[in-house]
């Protein structure tokens, strides 16, 4: 909607125009002048109607991928998304680390906190009226971790740590269906050490397009285990698209199957399998009837059409009653309800969703339309204008309605930061998304009182895409991120208090930076000289993704130059809208890609279980079965001490690799006008809608 007033002629009627005396006109003219000073001076601004009207308008940076909770994974949806939906638990708008009652108006674990009991609020409501119950929270947790291969959610490792989650989701058949099995044989404790995953080494997909004699050391000693002396295989067999296993040679057969593991075998190949058990990594403890069984059971799944194994997989989510959820957990979580205020733990709709698809309809669904969606949080959507706002409206249906005082909020996709400070400047809105660094300097003077910089709880990093050269070398990763000048970035770049990142985990309460990255390009170039990859000319083409924001490519063109500096290696920035640059790391079609991370919940592993072998916010190709030992050996250590060392112990494993480089731990810096009550600093920065308020 424009700004400008209308010409002065609006006022006169075309009769007069045309034909009044000049005395007359001149008298008209004035008077017309005088009534666009008073409108003028009487325009109200947008904050001024939307104060008036109790609506709290936010940049929210882009236009949002979607509001289904379980297929989005960025902050900016679920700025929405929070006021919309709510889930067994919700934020306290001013502490830390405390939980207030949600959908549960109360809940208890038990004595080794595997267990937790969730009673509901039987006045939880839908937006529509229908009763909100334990069988919505069942519901949702069996479609986030739905196996379909079609199924895009990328954020199902949050309920991994649902007992048997994990392996519901990966269709971890031999778990499944013979470790679920009380009367099984072997028990799965021991029958779980055959191949059922896969070889983490034997990776298919990065031998593809590459001749056996052109491996380099690295990648030939993965396939060492299954050749004899000066042995060879055609690796275009076993990365074909279709693969006749009866046309390989037996070490390519091993290498084959052994890659893929026997839960990702095809029937055919299961069926050829039980004619060679052998050829398949199991341990001398599984006998040969046991191998033959485990495989007739597979099989059999196979040929039954692949049904659901939701009740076989037995899942850690029971509704015991209407009102009543049972959550057994794969390990010790103390801290579950800080877990179940992040929203992939929301539940959504069972009956509005099943009419417009089945349980795992993805984007095409219609059920998050306007006048389609139905909610359960403080509020409703109201109107989606694609590219231009997002709008919701108080919900009267919320349970604890009488204690929101917002009628609602309008979200605004504003791309551009120096447009978004502008129009905070102009009273168009009441709270940025962010301050761009270059604007910082001038916020802090102009609106000092409305200027916040805070602590948050994240890291910006860079992923690096292992699967490509020359970026399948450790030694290349690690120059990479030893060249940045992290301390430079942060001061002359950011300007935002931003400090260095050493490592994948910010410092919080008692757990402790890792210490391992910094800057240090001696150390960079004598890397890169080991790795045989010394000058540039060695290198093909090194590609940098990012988002299309200005601030974006001043970060990006100022990691260009460290790189370019330091190690004489030329980068070129690919900047994309948000949606395909989020598509492009999905679909790990990047070199490089500037990203972040902030936590979901304050501890540790919300940013370590992002880097679990094809993890959905992974997308590095990084696996280490190492890393994933120290995370499950904390997940069942309770001693917080030791808890917090065996976490630390994993980072290190992991920065070892460097499948990602840290730049720096994050603040947030933002704008927000006096009269937005009830918006305290957050180290989450997931501020609570429900008690947001507007006043003088």
């Amino acid at each position: 909607m424009s700004n400008q007033s209308p010409g002065w002629e609006k006022f006169i009627p075309l009769r007069s125009r045309i034909s009044q005396p000049p005395t007359v006109f001149r008298k008209i003219f004035f008077t017309g002048l005088a009534a666009l000073a008073l409108t003028s001076c009487e325009r109200r601004s947008d904050v001024e109607i939307a104060n008036e009207k109790k609506i709290l308008i936010i940049g929210n940076s882009s236009e949002p991928k979607g509001l289904d909770p379980h297929l989005v994974s960025g902050v900016l949806e679920s700025n929405i998304i929070r006021a919309l939906f709510e889930g067994l638990c919700v934020e306290h708008p001013s502490k830390d680390s405390t939980s207030l009652p949600g959908v549960a108006m109360t809940w208890s674990p038990n004595e080794d906190f595997t267990e937790w009991i969730f009673n509901l609020n039987p006045a939880a409501r839908w937006s529509d009226g229908v009763q909100v119950t334990a069988h919505d929270f069942v519901f949702s947790y069996q479609r986030l971790l739905s196996p379909d291969p079609n199924w895009p959610a990328e954020y199902a490792e949050m309920l991994y740590f649902l007992k048997n989650g994990e392996a519901y989701d990966r269709s971890y058949f031999g778990q499944i269906l013979c470790g679920n099995d009380a009367d099984f044989p072997l028990p799965w404790e021991v029958l779980g050490k055959a191949n059922f995953k896969g070889e983490r080494d034997l990776k298919l997909e990065n031998f593809a397009g590459k001749e056996f004699s052109e491996l380099g050391e690295i990648a030939r000693k993965k396939l060492e285990p299954y050749l004899q002396d000066s042995q060879t295989v055609d690796l275009e067999k076993i990365t074909a698209e279709e693969v006749d296993l009866n046309d390989l040679s037996e070490a390519e057969q091993r290498i084959y199957l052994n890659a893929k593991g026997i839960d990702k075998l095809s029937k055919e190949e299961l069926v050829f399998l039980k004619g060679n058990s052998d050829l398949v990594n199991w341990t001398d403890e599984v006998p040969e009837e046991v191998r033959q069984l485990v495989l007739d059971r597979i099989i059999a799944h196979h040929e039954a059409g692949q049904p659901n194994l939701w009740e076989k997989a037995q899942v850690g989510v029971e509704a015991i009653d209407e009102v009543t959820l049972k959550i057994t957990l794969r390990g010790p979580v103390p801290f579950l309800p800080e877990i179940t205020k992040h929203y992939t733990w929301y539940p959504v709709p069972k009956h509005v969703i099943l009419k417009y698809g089945t349980i795992n309809t993805a984007f095409s669904s219609r059920w998050t339309r306007p006048g389609n969606l139905v909610s359960n949080g403080p509020f409703k959507l109201k109107e989606w204008r694609t590219n231009h706002y997002l709008e919701v409206e108080k919900n009267p249906e919320y349970w604890d309605a009488e204690s929101v005082s917002l009628e609602g909020i309008r979200y605004l996709p504003i791309t551009n930061y120096f447009t978004e400070t502008r129009m905070f400047g102009d009273d168009q809105i009441h709270l940025t998304y962010t301050v761009p660094s270059e604007l910082i300097p001038m916020a802090k003077e102009k609106y000092p009182d409305k200027m916040r910089q805070e602590a948050y709880v994240g890291t910006r990093f860079i992923r690096v895409n292992t699967r490509n050269e020359p970026l399948n070398n450790p030694k290349v990763r690690r120059a990479l991120a030893l060249a940045i000048d992290q301390k430079s970035m942060c001061e002359k770049i950011l300007q935002g208090g931003q400090t260095p990142a050493s490592g994948i985990v910010p410092p919080f309460g008692d757990y402790e930076a890792a210490g391992v990255i910094s800057f240090d390009p001696d150390m960079a170039r004598q890397l890169l000289k080991e790795s045989g990859y010394s000058t540039d000319s060695k290198f093909s083409e090194i590609k940098l993704l990012t988002t299309s924001s200005e601030s974006a490519a001043r970060e990006a063109e100022a990691l260009q130059a460290m790189w370019t500096e330091h190690l004489g290696i030329n980068v070129r920035i690919e900047q994309r809208e948000w949606g395909t640059y989020l598509q492009k790391q999905y679909q790990a079609d990047y070199d490089l890609c500037v990203a972040g991370w902030i936590g979901d919940y304050l501890d540790p592993t919300t940013f370590l279980e992002m880097w679990i072998t094809d993890g959905g916010n992974n997308n590095t190709g990084f696996s280490s079965k190492k890393f994933e030992d120290l995370l499950n050996k904390a997940e069942n250590t309770a001693d917080p001490i030791a808890r917090f060392e065996l976490l630390s112990q994993a980072e290190n494993t992991f920065l070892d690799e460097t499948a990602a480089l840290p730049v720096y731990f994050y603040t947030t810096n933002y704008l927000i006008r006096p009269e937005v009550k009830n918006w305290n600093p957050l180290l989450l920065n997931n501020h609570p809608f429900k008690f947001v308020k507007i006043a003088d």
